[in-house]
């Protein structure tokens, strides 16, 4: 229980707060203020100012933030008003002044002096502001880039084997929902022997939504369970059941793993938007993991071992990355759009249309984050009651059990 506590906390603190200094250290190069640099959230616990920022740890080791000065474009708008108006109030008096003053010599002049000052976020070009929210995504690469090539570095690269033994079983996956075990033997599959894995993944994807026959040997005994394939969340049309082969390990010279774990940071963000895709245009449902299903899957990696969490941690970073650039009103990716939108159009978006914008942003992300955890919340459900299923049911196939793709033992058809 500790073990699992320490490592949600890293994780989440290592991950989001490499992304808040990613915003620090691109604002400090760009001569823009920050008034405070946290680590954590809540109550301060220590901290200190050094220069114009405060830079602090606070009880909530989840992240942290960074506030540049004049991030708040009301705040900035204000602000020029106020310049503006001071501006034309010093004209006027210094007019007023004279002796000779006329009512009609009272009029005010060209404003001087209303630009923000320097150092204020938005004082700042699109260009500079775009370099520092698209900081933050970059930042979350590199971390991922770095675990990956390290994993890759120190353990080596892994190579699949070709024995049809189970190594690993994804959770709520068909495998798992059925009774598969680490190190069952898959012997045949509807009837046919299958010697290597990839006779048997072959087979397996060739029949998403059918039903199939597994033989199987566990310990000196052989077993039949029938089950449904269910298809691969990346539209390619494949069946899946959840199992993954053993694994050893090569290997490999320092580019080579450096390129791999470049290529990691590739792969898993096109899985990403190939999936979205193919739920987008088929109407589906997406398989989201919400906070809850974040914190249970680190909490099994934390057990599993270092190097399983390592690249965990890499694979959680690419996803906060790749998030934080949808183009969505509040994210990076939203006022990414923004900035470009001032650079092309030489115009920046009002504070009145900005408040519509980023009421539309906080629905949608707690739209999202409701529908997360929602998901989580019936995806552990969904394996609890099917798992009990299996456990009780010897015989038969009801109407409970083909919605959690199971077909245990039946008679023949």
């Amino acid at each position: 229980m500790i073990i699992s506590i320490i490592a949600v906390l890293f994780t989440f603190g290592l991950v989001i707060f490499l992304h808040e200094f990613g915003h620090f250290l691109v604002c400090k190069l760009s001569g823009i203020r920050v008034d405070a640099f946290s680590f954590g959230f809540g109550k301060e616990l220590l901290g200190f100012t050094r220069g114009d920022t405060r830079y602090s740890v606070r009880l909530i080791p989840l992240g942290g933030y960074v506030k540049p000065a004049g991030e708040d474009i009301e705040e900035v708008s204000a602000e020029q008003e106020k310049l503006l108006e001071n501006s034309k109030s010093s004209a006027l008096l210094e007019n007023s002044n004279q002796p000779a003053a006329e009512k009609t010599d009272r009029i005010p002049v060209k404003a001087e002096n209303t630009e923000l000052p320097s150092y204020m976020y938005f004082a700042k070009p699109w260009y500079v502001r775009l370099g520092v929210v698209m900081a933050g995504p970059t930042m979350n690469y590199l971390l991922a880039f770095i675990l990956f090539s390290g994993v890759i570095l120190g353990v080596g690269e892994p190579v699949p084997s070709s024995e049809p033994v189970i190594s690993e079983i994804t959770a709520g996956y068909p495998a798992e929902l059925a009774g598969l075990k680490n190190g069952d033997r898959v012997l045949k599959i509807n009837g046919t022997a299958v010697a290597t894995w990839e006779l048997m993944a072959k087979t397996i994807h060739a029949n998403p939504g059918r039903e199939i026959s597994v033989l199987y040997r566990r310990a000196a005994e052989e077993r039949t369970i029938k089950l449904i394939p269910r298809a691969a969340p990346d539209g390619a049309g494949r069946g899946v059941i959840g199992i993954a082969p053993g694994v050893s390990y090569n290997s490999v010279p320092v580019f080579k793993g450096l390129a791999m774990g470049l290529h990691q940071c590739w792969y898993w963000t096109a899985f990403t938007v190939k999936t979205l895709a193919s739920n987008i245009s088929k109407r589906e449902k997406p398989d989201l993991a919400g906070p809850i299903g974040i914190v249970n899957i680190v909490s099994k990696a934390a057990h599993t071992g270092a190097a399983d969490l390592v690249f965990l941690i890499g694979l959680i970073s690419v996803a906060v990355g790749f998030f934080n650039l949808l183009p969505i009103p509040l994210l990076d990716g939203g006022w990414a759009v923004l900035f470009l939108f001032e650079g092309i159009f030489k115009r920046r978006i009002t504070p009145v249309i900005m408040k519509y914008v980023n009421g539309a942003g906080i629905g949608l992300l707690m739209s999202i984050l409701l529908f997360a955890t929602y998901s989580d919340i019936m995806r552990i459900k969904t394996s609890h009651d099917a798992k009990k299923a299996a456990a009780t049911t010897q015989e038969g196939l009801d109407e409970t059990s083909k919605q959690f793709g199971i077909a245990l033992p039946v008679k023949d058809k």
